[in-house]
């Protein structure tokens, strides 16, 4: 016998808290060239640039990308969710950027 599943089994929670409880508390690798790739995308469709690029020599995309989430001016969050279907958005101001400390 096969078990119909209703709504309420897919029904799905988010977890409200100001501390990562889902993940680690870093960007992983996927997250970070998700965010870098789709905001080098959107720049180089014509969006305008969330900082001051006064004294810059390389004005790609995608270097622009890299220092706007490395100076965290990024209004985006991310949605990290678990195989019971709860989730929690996290802002990317939350997250440490351990790529962005390794080049310094």
């Amino acid at each position: 016998m096969v078990a119909l599943s209703t709504v309420e089994d897919e029904e799905e929670r988010e977890i409200v808290s100001k501390t990562v409880k889902i993940g680690p508390d870093r960007l992983t690798r996927f997250e970070r060239a998700r965010i870098v790739g789709a905001r080098a995308l959107q720049l180089s469709m014509g969006a305008p640039v969330l900082f001051s690029m006064e004294d810059m020599e390389n004005k790609s995309p995608l270097v622009i990308a890299e220092l706007e989430l490395r100076t965290k001016v990024l209004p985006l969050s991310i949605r990290r969710t678990q195989p019971n279907k709860t989730y929690q958005i996290i802002p990317i101001q939350n997250l440490r950027d351990i790529q962005a400390l390794r080049e310094i």
